[in-house]
């Protein structure tokens, strides 16, 4: 999970590192962008709650 959590991480960070570069336009990754993040958040959630049952 820790492993899903950094490549979404680094996947955020290279498509806004394009968008600022201005190789792609925000309007053409936005879904990518919105999935990675939902990915994200759900991959972050998991690993609490897996926390919280060890404790």
């Amino acid at each position: 999970m820790k492993i899903v959590e950094e490549e979404s991480d680094e996947t955020l960070y290279w498509l806004e590192l394009i968008v600022e570069s201005n190789l792609v336009q925000l309007d053409q990754i936005k879904e990518i962008y919105k999935e990675t993040n939902e990915i994200l958040a759900m991959t972050v959630a998991s690993i609490k709650t897996l926390r919280n049952r060890k404790s």
